[in-house]
């Protein structure tokens, strides 16, 4: 009995996607060719007509899909009234041609970053200083917890490192404080 049941289930679910597939299939729009045009720029494209694609010399690719890249968004930044707002809200929303800089305005600011930058460039060439005596060009000092060998190999490896990162980091800010003005 219960074989039966599980019969009838199944012939009951046959005829039901019989029926399905049964159906009449409605046709399909065939989809828009994608044309390859050739130019500087390569242009693939579904729309432009076929005499269009014929006269650019474009050549139909069978299968391909169109893909659809939207534009970035812009950003747009609302200025505040005249009168509300600090003047810091009010320069952060300029940009372009309006966010001009007044020139005593812009000096102060270069004197303060070669300040900031000189005070950087004094204490990187002290520790500087400090890693070469420390490296003894090569020769340190062992210390006391150094009776293994290699913990020494391996200290002298790090300052050496150190030292090459030092010597890299003046040459930057040196760099940086070349590039200001006078």
């Amino acid at each position: 009995m219960l074989n039966e049941d599980r019969l009838r289930s199944s012939v009951a679910a046959a005829a039901v996607l019989g029926a399905v597939f049964a159906l009449p299939v409605v046709a399909q729009p065939a989809d828009k060719p994608v044309y390859r045009c050739p130019g500087p720029p390569v242009l693939y494209t579904d729309a432009i007509s076929a005499a269009e694609a014929k006269s650019r010399d474009c050549r139909t690719i069978e299968g391909a899909t169109v893909t659809i890249v939207p534009a970035p968004r812009t950003r747009v930044v609302s200025t505040p009234s005249p009168g509300t707002g600090t003047a810091a809200a009010s320069s952060a929303a300029r940009s372009g041609a309006d966010s001009r800089i007044d020139p005593a305005e812009q000096r102060a600011r270069d004197s303060d970053a070669r300040r900031i930058l000189g005070d950087e460039l004094r204490r990187e060439e002290e520790r500087l200083a400090e890693i070469r005596r420390e490296f003894n060009d090569g020769q340190p000092e062992r210390q006391g917890n150094e009776r293994n060998y290699q913990k020494y190999l391996d200290r002298v490896a790090d300052l050496k490192s150190s030292l090459a990162r030092k010597e890299s980091d003046v040459a930057a800010i040196r760099r940086e404080l070349s590039k200001l003005p006078q």
